[in-house]
């Protein structure tokens, strides 16, 4: 650790590498806030759509199976949400904890200098576990929406195949 402490591109990486990821993981948090608004929308027009009294009994269950799975997308998208987060903190607080280790690298309290790489290290482990387990959620959440689409699409293409010829 001694040669880190000597390399200014390698103290330039600690605290560089997680400000990027910060950013990254700031970019997720938007587009998965975006998507778990969208998920919320999605669950107004169903419920509007349970509403009307003319569903038949299997559109009626085809609208409870895409409520059921509406429900788990928001719950994984909010759980990704906060997986993003942790990773956000997690990448800021490595930051930090680089640019005090990088201070006390000058210093004569060489083990300070230790702890705080570890320390950074650990936090920046942290924050890349977090937004794996981000982008794991985020994905389940994905597909649950493509089989809400793809029901969506096939009972479009049942009813435009029972209307009569043009």
């Amino acid at each position: 650790m001694a040669d880190l402490s000597q390399n200014p591109f390698a103290l330039l990486s600690l605290i560089a590498a997680p400000a990027v990821l910060t950013n990254s993981a700031s970019v997720l948090v938007m587009s998965t806030t975006n998507r778990f608004l969208r998920a919320s929308e999605r669950m107004r027009a169903l419920s509007v759509r349970v509403e009307e009294k003319k569903l038949t009994p299997g559109l009626r269950a085809l609208v409870r199976k895409q409520v059921d799975r509406t429900e788990r997308q928001a719950v994984l998208l909010l759980s990704a949400l906060r997986a993003a987060y942790t990773a956000i903190g997690s990448f800021a607080s490595a930051s930090l904890i680089s640019i005090l280790g990088a201070g006390l690298a000058s210093t004569s309290l060489n083990i300070g200098f230790h702890v705080m790489a570890a320390l950074a290290l650990a936090a920046g482990v942290v924050g890349a576990s977090a937004l794996v387990v981000a982008c794991v959620r985020l994905l389940a959440a994905t597909r649950l929406s493509m089989l809400n689409m793809s029901e969506e699409a096939a009972l479009i293409r049942s009813h435009e195949e029972a209307l009569p010829p043009t």
